[in-house]
């Protein structure tokens, strides 16, 4: 990377942290100088708008979860054991990374509603995670873990509502009890998918 290239990831890196908190719309070129202690000017040679800063904010959040759920899940062996991996690296490690949990639940409720490139590119993020957990859950009934007649899209759909009931729970509300409760949520839809032998 060259100097200039190397300072813009470091502010992005500065942005997604503060984003995680405080959400998209309230991160401003000002707030940004504020928190790097840069000046507006030498931020705005970096990113000439505030929908190109919130895009290069996502983009980085994305390769973030590839890097550290996605990645390293897929040297799991196929099914089940890939899928905990998932699950655990996401509870643990992504919703641990930033101040604010997850970037993705962090800045949706925020987007759902206002159309525009940020919300678009968002959407793009969430739905290549599901195909991920599609193909996951898949591979686990072709590897015949899984029952055949499993409906894959609910079953993503659940695993869905583990991490945003986590994040709800355990960010919102401040429940002790909420990884664990994920963690026994999923279990509890592993057992029901399984195979019967």
């Amino acid at each position: 990377m060259t100097k200039g290239e190397d300072t813009r990831h470091a502010i992005v890196e500065e942005a997604l942290e503060l984003v995680s908190t405080v959400g998209l719309e309230k991160l401003t070129i000002g707030s940004l100088a504020a928190a790097t202690g840069m000046s507006k000017s030498g931020l705005f040679a970096h990113f000439k708008s505030k929908e190109q800063l919130q895009l290069q904010v996502l983009e980085e959040a994305r390769r973030r979860y590839i890097d550290m759920v996605a990645t390293p899940s897929f040297k799991e062996p196929r099914g089940v054991a890939r899928l905990r991996s998932i699950v655990e690296r996401t509870l643990n490690q992504w919703e641990e990374d930033l101040p604010g949990g997850c970037i993705f639940y962090a800045v949706s409720a925020e987007l759902d509603d206002q159309p525009g490139p940020a919300r678009d590119y968002l959407v793009e993020i969430q739905r290549e995670q599901q195909k991920m957990l599609a193909r996951s859950t898949q591979m686990a009934i072709d590897e015949g873990e899984f029952r055949a007649d499993l409906d894959v899209d609910q079953f993503v759909f659940e695993l869905g509502a583990i991490t945003a009931a986590y994040h709800h729970f355990g960010r919102l509300v401040g429940d002790p009890k909420a990884r664990k409760n994920a963690r026994q949520m999923f279990e509890g839809m592993l057992a029901r998918a399984q195979a019967k032998e």
